[in-house]
């Protein structure tokens, strides 16, 4: 297999009919996507463990380990079933039934609609704002009670069965972690999944929530919070410090909030996670043409650049490489968009990010002393991932961050961060014998060369148990 050269931006694609079998798998790992998602609100267990054991066994074959996150569907509100779609008119007025059956005035002359979260009338107040199906179909709460929401249909639409509803600032009771996300994340952990995907998060809590239930079940499994409504806004500062991955999550997002803060929002996002070194994604929307036409539009390809000069972590597909006709040439635009941006990021050299914590700040020391030698390699020796993900955190401009690890697992969660190379190496063992052999296995996977600068970062433990961080600066021969 021929692996692609190194991309610092990495590539998450969603699985789905387009892309699910053996062939276009291994054909998803061989173009260089890092993760794979599974979107959860439509999946079935049966088809879940059968894609996961299906993944493993294709990256095995391959040779190259991906990762697996699960994306749980989380709280959500949607229409039930109607006979036939609904013509709705501006000015016309129109019911939420949440008690069915319920007394309602002039009943036959008002059309409604079944929605599926009971405690949504006392969540909603007059005034506020309904947004159904993708916010297409716009309606303003005018009054209420214990059987109905009544609304006026502000722009018009057609409304069809099981529409997803959004409520702008609305806050709703439902809980972060379904009984449905939880029996759904179990057979991700029983299948051993790197990360699960909280989705609609709207405070730290939410984190703690899903942590503690991780932690119940012995999964090192690690939490991707999808910011997806205003609340989430308000909260994202703690959301970030909680979780260990941000979603910027811009289809709902880009429903909830006004559209013209939605950039703002995602520029935000990004450069609070760099200050805190948390990885972070960009999602939704991003080669959406793509789905049935085989080149992107222009505003696409400058809304995937974005994303990669604002240093994001990952940029995400879902639509395009599940259900689209082109998702392979959705990875390679994807992939060549990256790559040419951030040579440009390369030549403008920014600054590594400042940080207080005293580990962090060896971390920009080896990052600095990279960044003086054109060709360095950065090599890491990391069990958890932990040390690689807070060097990427700095940003090295030139420099790829070669990642030795023990621990499969820890492998595969560090395909989710920018600038990172895992590479298993087996038990560490004496540190100058693993050092040796480190640097035969990335000869051999044509990563570095004789006269190859390599700014090495390690840790050993003293006679007396001490831990002492060290960087080195090695030749190779």
């Amino acid at each position: 297999m021929s692996i692609p050269s190194y991309r610092r931006t990495k590539i998450i694609a969603t699985l789905g009919p387009a892309t699910e079998s053996e062939k276009q798998l291994t054909r998803l790992i061989e173009s260089g996507v890092d993760v794979i998602r599974l979107n959860m609100a439509h999946a079935k267990h049966d088809w879940t463990r059968e894609v996961i054991r299906r993944i493993r066994a294709v990256s095995k074959k391959v040779g190259r380990e991906v990762a697996v996150m699960m994306d749980i569907k989380g709280p959500e509100i949607r229409t039930g079933d109607v006979a036939a779609p609904m013509e709705l008119r501006p000015g016309e007025i129109f019911d939420f039934t949440v008690k069915p059956g319920g007394d309602r005035t002039n009943a036959e002359e008002i059309r409604s609609v079944d929605v599926n979260y009971r405690d949504l009338v006392n969540d909603i107040k007059v005034g506020d704002i309904v947004l159904v199906d993708n916010g297409l179909i716009r309606l303003e709460v005018r009054a209420k009670n214990d059987a109905h929401i009544r609304c006026c249909v502000l722009t018009a639409g057609t409304l069809s069965s099981r529409r997803h509803i959004n409520l702008p600032g609305v806050r709703v009771n439902l809980p972060s972690f379904t009984e449905k996300d939880r029996a759904d994340t179990l057979v991700g952990i029983e299948e051993g999944i790197d990360f699960v995907a909280l989705s609609f998060v709207r405070e730290a809590g939410d984190i703690s929530q899903l942590r503690g239930f991780l932690r119940e079940q012995k999964s090192s499994a690690r939490i991707v919070a999808k910011i997806e409504d205003q609340e989430a806004i308000s909260n994202l500062d703690d959301i970030i410090r909680a979780t260990d991955v941000l979603m910027v999550a811009r289809g709902d997002l880009g429903i909830e909030v006004p559209l013209q803060d939605l950039p703002i929002i995602q520029h935000r996002a990004v450069r609070t996670c760099l200050s805190v070194g948390r990885p972070v994604i960009v999602a939704t929307h991003m080669l959406e043409s793509m789905i049935t036409q085989p080149v992107p539009t222009r505003a696409e390809i400058t809304d995937v650049a974005n994303a990669v000069y604002e240093q994001a972590d990952c940029v995400m597909l879902s639509g395009e490489t599940t259900v689209g006709k082109y998702p392979f040439e959705c990875i390679r635009v994807m992939d060549s968009i990256a790559r040419r941006v951030e040579e440009e990021l390369a030549a403008d050299f920014p600054e590594p990010a400042v940080f207080i914590e005293p580990r962090m700040k060896f971390m920009r020391a080896a990052v600095v002393m990279a960044n003086e030698f054109p060709g360095a390699r950065i090599v890491i020796f990391t069990r958890r991932g932990l040390a690689a993900a807070g060097l990427a955190a700095h940003r090295p401009a030139r420099a790829p961050i070669l990642a030795l690890t023990d621990n499969v697992t820890a492998l595969r969660q560090l395909r989710i961060v920018r600038s990172v190379e895992p590479y298993y190496i087996g038990v560490f063992g004496d540190p100058e014998k693993t050092l040796s052999r480190a640097i035969a296995m990335l000869r051999d996977a044509g990563r570095v060369q004789s006269g190859d600068k390599l700014v090495i970062i390690s840790d050993v433990l003293t006679d007396s148990g001490d831990r002492v961080d060290s960087i080195q600066m090695r030749t190779v021969g």
